[in-house]
């Protein structure tokens, strides 16, 4: 899974030197970050339940060819129109990765403890999503032809990861679907719980939404906004950025991995509200101490709802729908990286980031606090079922 998923964020630090080689605006950017989230949300519409069918690992498999074939068209890209292409490949097979191992990780715990394997599956995710822009702000910082060899360490980790996954037997029972309730394997499914958990599972998939939304504006926009907030710039630099947020969220949702799924969404939230606000505040006062604190409250809050969120699905689930309903949460999640920096792009070519970005700060935080109250609103869990 780490490996897997290194080569999604990888391209973030590069933005800015694809930016000025092919004359991009700003939406432009935000735009081929929206494609790659389309092309995991696709996967997870379309391939989402594979792993339920055929096995996590072949699934597991399939999509490290897939993201190393992606990476590799990334590293080769002509125009805009090849590296979107590479992108979307990217995206398909994100979506397969995190589905199959996640759902791997659930199954192979054997003492049974859900709130363990979510923290398992969002901390690793988090560190591979991390490891990506590091490697490749680093390379692209110091070594020649950065919109190359950035690429390198994650094309010969994937090459490695296929050829050992490829050595494995393990075979791990399916359970047989149901017929009359199934769809064909490559229809679009949305997968709900049961009517008693439905709001409780849409309000954590909301979470899902607005972690996904605030890391997404650090990993399209971090280098163009940066500039005025810190007085270090070049890939390496929003690469390192980038990676302390999903270093530090894998390292908070590892510290929090005891604590109740009620209490990290809530806790999350908050810090994701108190995060847009500091970058609407700094957004003119360019302070770089409020830039890290900001840095900081972000990986706080994007930690936290990943695995509140997650730690939920895993106990609302039962073992026909689990990967469906992971599919399900992660698809909302995208969608949140998706539309929001979408119209982010689209109001900063026409009024200015400088302009646009406080606007973008405020929205999401309004929205963030609605969720928090909402979420402190609801009655307890069931004991059988307890948050």
């Amino acid at each position: 899974m780490c490996v897997g998923v290194m080569g999604t964020a990888l391209a973030s630090p590069l933005y800015p030197l694809y930016q000025t080689l092919w004359q991009l605006q700003t939406s432009d950017i935000t735009l081929v970050y929206a494609m790659y989230m389309a092309g995991a949300m696709l996967s997870l519409l379309t391939l989402g339940s594979l792993s339920d069918r055929h096995g996590f690992v072949r699934v597991l498999r399939w999509g490290l060819v897939i993201v190393t074939a992606g990476s590799l068209l990334s590293a080769l890209a002509w125009n805009y129109a090849s590296f979107a292409v590479a992108r979307v490949l990217v995206g398909l097979a994100s979506g397969m990765i995190t589905t199959s191992a996640s759902l791997g990780l659930t199954q192979l715990n054997n003492k049974g403890d859900l709130q363990r394997a979510a923290a398992m599956a969002s901390l690793t995710i988090a560190f591979g999503f991390g490891l990506g822009p590091v490697l490749g702000g680093v390379v692209a910082q110091w070594l020649p032809q950065p919109l190359l060899t950035a690429y390198v360490p994650s094309l010969l980790l994937g090459v490695l990861a296929v050829v050992a996954l490829g050595r494995i037997r393990h075979q791990v029972p399916v359970p047989a679907p149901n017929p009359a309730l199934v769809a064909p394997s490559w229809m679009p499914q949305i997968t709900l719980p049961a009517p008693e958990h439905r709001r409780r599972y849409l309000l954590a998939s909301m979470c899902v939404f607005l972690a996904f939304g605030a890391f997404s504006l650090f990993a399209s926009l971090a280098p163009s906004f940066m500039a005025r907030m810190v007085p270090w710039h070049g890939p390496a630099v929003s690469g390192l950025a980038l990676g302390m947020i999903l270093f530090l969220s894998a390292g908070f949702q590892f510290l929090s991995r005891a604590r109740s799924s009620r209490w990290c969404a809530q806790a999350g939230l908050g810090a994701l509200a108190a995060s847009m606000l500091i970058l609407l505040v700094n957004n003119y006062l360019g302070s770089s101490l409020l830039f890290v604190l900001c840095v900081l409250t972000v990986a706080l809050g994007h930690g936290l709802c990943n695995i509140g969120g997650m730690s939920l699905v895993n106990r609302v689930a039962q073992a026909h729908n689990r990967s469906g309903l992971i599919s399900t949460y992660l698809v909302i999640g995208y969608i949140g990286s998706m539309l929001p920096i979408m119209v982010l792009g689209s109001m900063a070519d026409h009024m200015g980031l400088e302009t646009a970005l406080p606007l973008y700060c405020a929205a999401m935080g309004t929205l963030t606090l609605w969720v928090l109250w909402r979420i402190y609103r609801l009655p307890p869990m069931a004991v059988a079922a307890a948050a």
